[in-house]
């Protein structure tokens, strides 16, 4: 039985029995299957979430920054999300905390067409027309390497699903789009596929908690972040069986050689850190001068304040190092 389904089928279970509908604590989760967060997946699988006395239902959601949203609009107990979104609830002073950090991507990369530049190093940006979606980390990611490249390009806005499409027409010369699109370009190029992986940023699958759940349902998320806890032990002891978990949720989206190739640039493991703290400040900042959010950039201290470890904490003290 695929585990998303089995959770679903507890829930029912537990609605009919008063005894077990009692015992159970419901939280309310913005997640939907993907590569990035086998530790969900094994939880679902191994039934850490009802062993830990909790019902778990899961929304779906487009995007992190809509199930983020949501989680401020109360909507959601829990949001999963990239560490982008977490820098605009910082700068506008939003109720949420950051509660644990599941993986980081460190295969962030610029792909472009081989008819317009040969894209072996970032001086080869220089002058191009480059695709990505503003607003959002792979713009954060493309306007740091230019930057420490010395060089300019034009960059112009595009839907992530849009951007292979028109880098295969030629109406841009590269492109900076999320992971989950990169076999899509591939695929579009063929042998005028390039990609370079120019160094300098890392982006974290986060957890964020509302402000409400923080301070109603504490207890609860402690036992939701215990059960993840044990989820990414086990992905550690047997990153096969996780994937399995993984590939069954996704109901054949992605095959599993093209999970275990994804697999090589994720780095997997639940923590809390100053490194996201500072990369979260840094983010903030960007956006300030971007003139998206008008707001004073905070530092990593301030980011650290919208931080809450405590859930993290209580079940691997050792994974929070906010010091």
């Amino acid at each position: 039985m695929k585990p998303i389904l089995r959770a679903a089928l507890l829930a029912i279970v537990a609605a009919a029995s008063p005894s077990l509908a009692c015992a159970a604590e419901k939280l309310v989760v913005a997640w939907s299957p993907n590569p990035q967060t086998p530790q969900v997946d094994v939880a679902l699988a191994e039934g850490y979430f009802e062993d830990a006395g909790l019902e778990i239902e899961f929304i779906s959601f487009v995007s992190g920054r809509e199930g983020f949203e949501a989680l401020l609009g109360g909507q959601v107990d829990i949001a999963f999300m990239a560490e982008f979104p977490a820098a605009i609830g910082v700068l506008r002073g939003q109720s949420f905390g950051v509660i644990g950090d599941l993986a980081r991507f460190t295969g962030s990369r610029i792909i472009g067409n081989a008819e317009a530049t040969p894209l072996e190093s970032p001086a080869d940006l220089a002058g191009l027309t480059i695709g990505t979606t503003l607003g959002t980390n792979v713009d954060f990611y493309l306007s740091r390497v230019l930057e420490t490249a010395g060089v300019e390009a034009t960059v112009i806005n595009a839907g992530p699903a849009d951007l292979a499409p028109a880098l295969a027409r030629g109406d841009v010369d590269a492109m900076v789009t999320f992971p989950t699109f990169y076999a899509s370009a591939r695929a579009a190029l063929g042998d005028d596929y390039r990609e370079l992986r120019a160094p300098g940023y890392q982006a974290h699958f986060i957890l964020s908690a509302s402000g409400e759940a923080l301070a109603d349902k504490s207890e609860a998320l402690a036992a939701f972040m215990g059960a993840l806890v044990k989820a990414d032990a086990d992905v550690k002891a047997d990153p096969s069986a996780a994937q399995d978990a993984v590939l069954a949720n996704l109901n054949g989206v992605m095959p599993r050689e093209a999970l275990v190739a994804l697999w090589r640039d994720v780095e997997i493991g639940l923590e809390l850190s100053s490194g996201l703290a500072e990369l979260i400040a840094e983010e903030a900042a960007w956006i300030v001068e971007k003139g998206v959010v008008n707001a004073e950039a905070p530092d990593a201290a301030a980011v650290r304040a919208a931080f809450a470890p405590e859930a993290l904490a209580a079940a691997a003290p050792d994974a929070v190092t906010l010091d």
